[in-house]
């Protein structure tokens, strides 16, 4: 089930949800990976979006 984005805490904020298709494709688009990219570093470093932001810098070179 989609989030609701009515409801807008900002708790998740420091994490990209695998589960949820359009955080995975902006946060691809944002760092100029592909989707399946952020499955993969979501996979083997975990959600936090500070680790991801850094290991998607070391992918593209």
């Amino acid at each position: 089930m989609a989030d609701d984005k009515t409801k807008r805490d900002f708790r998740d904020r420091d994490k990209v949800s695998a589960d949820e298709d359009y955080e995975v494709r902006y946060f691809a688009k944002q760092h100029r990976i592909s989707p399946e990219q952020v499955h993969g570093l979501i996979k083997e470093h975990g959600n936090d979006r500070k680790t991801l932001e850094r290991e998607a810098r070391k992918l593209r070179g």
